[in-house]
Parts: C-alpha cells; sequence; structure tokens
C-alpha cells in the first residue's frame, strides 16, 4: 500500500499582508508537525500576494520529499474537490452559512450595535426571563434564516429565536439547527460571542408527513446523526471552527480577503487540561459530587497532580473554543443549554477533536431529543478531565435557586 503524503511548513517570511493570519508565524506550526497535503487543495502563489518566503514542501512519511507550490488554503478550497469533497451541495450550503457568519461578525464589531444589544419587553414574557431575545439575536437569525433560504438546499431550519423548525424548500437535502448568537448579552461589554450551527440529512422517509411534523421530526435527529457541525466565534479574530466528521478544523477570517483561512487544521484537544470553566458563584448550588470534584482538581490532588485555575467567559462559544486549543473543561451543570443547537453541535467537535460532550452521566451524541428547546446539564472538554468529572456521579445540578433558568 502506498504512504500517504502529508505536508509540512517550512516558515521563512510571510507577506506582510498575511503575517497576522497565523499567529505567532515563527512558532508554526509547531516543529515536527505534519499536515494532509489535502488541505491544500487549490495552490495559490505567493507572487500573487505580493512576495515569496513562505515555503511548503510535500513530505512522505518516510522522511523523502518533493517540492510542491507555495499556497495556503481557503475553507471553500478545503471542502471542495479540490480538498476533502464533502459534495456540491454541502459547499453550496456552507458558502451561504460562512456569508451569514460575515454578515454577523460586522454588525457585532459595528460601532452602531450599542441599540441592537437591548433588551426588549419580551423580558417580561413568561417564558423567556434572562434568555429574552434582544434585536441583536432576531437580526442575527433572519440573517442565517435568508441565506439558507438563499442557498436552496435547506428543507428546515431549527433555531433557538423561533418556536418551531420552519420548513423552506421541499427539495432541500439539510437540516439546519442554530443558535444565531450565543452569549449577546455580553454585546455591550464587547466580550466574545458566537454562532452554532449543526447540519443534517433531511429524512427522506418523513416527505409525506405535514409540514409542521415532518418539520419537528427531521429537527430532532441525534447528534450522532449529524453531517458537520460549527461554531463562529466573533473576537479579536473571527473563527469559523467546523467538522465534517474527519477531525475538528478551525478557519480563521482574513478580512483583507474575505476568505476563512484554513490556521489550525486537525485540532486535537489535550487529554488533559489544567482548566475548567464555570460559574464559581454557583458553588453552594452545585451537587456534593461536582463540589468534591472542583475542591480536588484545584487543590491538585486529582488524578493529574496539578493545580487547576478557573476561566470563566460566560459566552459558551468562547469558553468551548479556549478548552479546545488548551483542554480542560467547559460546563454548565444545570439544565440550561439546549441539546438540539448548543448541545449536540458543540460535542460533535470537541468528540472530533478527541474530547468527550457529555450531561454527566451519559453521551450527548447519544441521546434522543424529544423537544426543540429541550435544555440539559453540558460537559466538554479534555477525554481524561471528563472520565475523572464523571467518575464522582452527582455532578448534576437540578435545582436553581436564587435565579431564573
Amino acid at each position: 500500500m502506498q504512504t500517504p503524503r502529508v505536508t509540512s511548513y517550512s516558515a521563512q517570511v510571510l507577506p506582510p499582508k498575511y503575517r497576522y493570519i497565523l499567529p505567532k508565524l515563527h512558532n508554526f506550526p509547531p516543529k515536527g508537525h505534519l499536515f494532509p497535503q489535502s488541505i491544500f487543495c487549490r495552490k495559490r502563489r505567493m507572487a500573487s500576494l505580493g512576495g515569496s518566503g513562505f515555503v511548503v514542501r510535500s513530505q512522505v512519511v518516510d522522511g523523502s520529499s518533493i517540492g510542491v507550490d507555495n499556497g495556503i488554503c481557503t475553507l471553500n478550497e478545503y471542502v471542495g474537490k479540490g480538498g476533502i469533497d464533502v459534495g456540491d451541495d454541502l459547499v453550496v450550503l456552507l458558502d451561504h452559512i460562512q456569508y451569514a457568519c460575515k454578515r454577523i461578525a460586522a454588525l457585532v464589531a459595528s460601532p452602531f450595535n450599542s441599540s441592537l444589544g437591548k433588551q426588549t419587553s419580551l423580558a417580561g414574557i413568561s417564558g423567556y426571563g434572562r434568555d429574552a431575545p434582544k434585536p441583536l439575536d432576531i437580526v442575527s437569525n433572519e440573517i442565517i434564516l435568508s441565506s439558507l433560504r438563499n442557498s436552496g438546499k435547506v428543507a428546515v431550519m431549527a433555531s433557538e429565536e423561533d418556536d418551531a423548525p420552519i420548513w423552506l424548500t421541499d427539495g432541500g437535502p439539510f437540516v439546519v439547527v442554530t443558535d444565531p448568537l450565543d452569549g449577546s448579552r455580553n454585546i455591550d461589554a464587547s466580550i466574545p460571542t458566537g454562532t452554532i450551527f449543526g447540519i443534517y440529512n433531511r429524512l427522506v422517509e418523513l416527505d409525506d408527513l405535514p409540514e409542521e411534523e415532518k418539520a419537528l421530526l427531521n429537527s430532532l435527529q441525534t447528534g450522532a446523526r449529524l453531517v458537520a457541525a460549527g461554531y463562529v466565534l466573533y473576537s479579536s479574530a473571527t473563527i469559523l471552527c467546523a467538522s465534517f466528521g474527519s477531525g475538528t478544523h478551525a478557519f480563521t477570517l482574513d478580512r483583507s480577503t474575505g476568505d476563512f483561512i484554513l490556521t489550525h487544521p486537525s485540532i486535537k484537544i489535550p487529554s488533559r487540561g489544567q482548566i475548567y470553566s464555570v460559574n464559581d458563584a454557583r458553588y453552594f448550588d452545585w451537587p456534593e459530587g461536582l463540589r468534591r470534584y472542583i475542591d480536588t482538581v484545584r487543590q491538585g490532588k486529582g488524578r493529574y497532580p496539578k493545580k487547576y485555575s478557573a476561566r470563566y467567559i460566560c459566552s459558551l462559544v468562547a469558553d468551548l473554543h479556549r478548552t479546545l486549543m488548551y483542554g480542560g473543561v467547559a460546563m454548565n451543570p444545570r439544565d440550561h443549554l439546549r441539546i438540539v443547537y448548543e448541545g449536540n453541535p458543540l460535542s460533535f467537535l470537541v468528540e472530533q477533536a478527541g474530547g468527550r460532550g457529555s450531561d454527566g452521566k451519559n453521551r450527548i451524541l447519544s441521546m434522543q431529543p424529544v423537544k426543540l428547546h429541550q435544555r440539559l446539564p453540558l460537559f466538554l472538554g479534555s477525554l481524561e478531565d471528563m472520565e475523572e468529572l464523571e467518575s464522582y456521579g452527582d455532578v448534576q445540578q437540578k435545582v436553581n435557586p436564587g435565579y431564573e433558568v
């Protein structure tokens, strides 16, 4: 059998216009790190970027090497025929999703969005409470809805902002579930926010059912059936992190070209981290098992003999992104987060990176949702950290004294 070919970098000087794409270029990628050759889908000559000097060489595992054109890889190139080739329909859909997220990124960063971040009168309506939709949430939802409808590839969209799934196109091959703007309460403080999405195949066996019924049942698929999932982090950089069932990869928005550039291929969450992310202010409301776990690891008395640190942003996408990069656990132990458009897509990403998504007892991707806005505890993180956490047994917070869900 032919030895698989991989691609490695020999970094010299990247043209100034592109230096910021790869953070800490002199250390990127780590020495000896090898990338699949397929990520360099359509090769771009650096001369067109204003210079050369960023050398890419293909290397066979046995050490022999041959030259390959200089190049970078965009998201469209990565998923297209020159890359992993997810199929034309999904390529079109992903193009419309990233377009919507670019619009949301611009909106979030706009100096004119302050009025869009204010709480609306819906805050006083029973059932909304602290999660009442804000204008910015609604605008983001409409942007995504419009893009999905224009793609012609989506049969159903299910969103946090809508009471029920929306049937879009009879022949659309895909179902999209989404939280259009997670963490929007943080907008006024310029704290990172994000968009979460999951993509399923339409269940053609349901096509003869009434529209409302088939829309709901298509949206309640288990996470194990996901075709793709991702989040977009709106922060100092706009990062789209996605998986198509073969690893988790992050693409950073190049604002000079409008392209999402592959910057973090094949993310592997460390098997252990030294960070836990949770609202420590609720410590005395936690069950005994969770308190014992947190007390143990922050004293350095757990299975990993180092003291853990707390890092909590209160923005699910941001807390998870840091956890993917550095390891550890991000969690909300109470029945608060939604399995359909938060738990399933994010667990899919974490598992594809080598971690685990759990409700504290069960694997998230194996759970069958029964309601669109069904809530559950959510624990995401490094495999060994998650196994240790679950071993304490009583980690799900079932009461919420002093504050609303």
